[in-house]
């Protein structure tokens, strides 16, 4: 093995060791080496700094198409919450991430997520799909995302880099996760997992998005048919 390899091996193995993972083996060491001598290096870099909880690595954005039809649940709560639904177009669409805000983030998401109580629409209210604040302590996925956007626009975060976004789930379903707009690309948050995915990590099909600009919502891969986002 070129000297180069050996101390690449050395180093991702100490880093391995410090992260919590199995003691790895020279032989363990060496493949690692050979995933980021092989071009894997960015899944690699993205896959240690979850662990460690260092800053997410850049990836590009999801593309956008044209555009969709809002959730109905959506439209309702915009008549309800109308301040929750305003686009400022003076906002910043993206924002930039420091150390700090990544940990204040993180900790909202994480709060929200061990303060609801998970129950569906149809347990709940009686209804498919409803979206509101889980004012009352409970609620599914929709409801997660909005009380997190909420709180974060409290923080000073733009509104307008915070999308509702909708989802194919792993089990097919429709699911409501909240898209932050950031210079290292989309960021997903949820409450399937306290853990902050970039979004081509999450392992769901993306649906469509709020729109930026306007009241609208705009397409995300060409996929359309999904109406609500019933799962928890």
């Amino acid at each position: 093995m070129p000297k180069t390899a050996s101390a690449c091996a050395i180093v991702a193995a100490a880093f391995l060791s410090c992260i919590g993972m199995a003691s790895p083996t020279v032989g363990d060491a060496r493949r690692t080496a050979g995933l980021v001598e092989d071009g894997q290096r960015q899944r690699l870099l993205a896959s240690f700094g979850e662990r460690a909880g260092a800053m997410p690595v850049a990836y590009t954005p999801v593309a956008a198409g044209g555009s969709a039809r809002p959730i109905a649940g959506w439209i309702r709560f915009c008549r309800t919450y109308l301040d929750e639904c305003r686009i400022d177009p003076a906002e910043r669409d993206t924002i930039r991430l420091t150390p700090a805000l990544w940990r204040a983030i993180n900790e909202v998401n994480s709060a929200v997520n061990a303060a609801i109580r998970p129950l569906t629409d149809v347990e709940h209210w009686g209804e498919l799909d409803r979206w509101d604040l889980a004012e009352d302590g409970t609620g599914d996925c929709e409801d997660y995302q909005l009380l997190k956007r909420r709180k974060l626009a409290m923080m000073g975060i733009p509104r307008r880099a915070m999308v509702m976004t909708v989802v194919l789930d792993e089990k097919n379903d429709g699911h409501a996760v909240l898209m932050l707009r950031t210079d290292r690309g989309d960021l997903i948050l949820d409450n399937k997992r306290d853990e902050i995915l970039s979004w081509h990590r999450t392992g769901y099909v993306y649906v469509k998005r709020e729109s930026q600009t306007d009241a609208s919502w705009v397409s995300l891969n060409h996929v359309s048919g999904v109406g609500s986002t019933a799962s928890r």
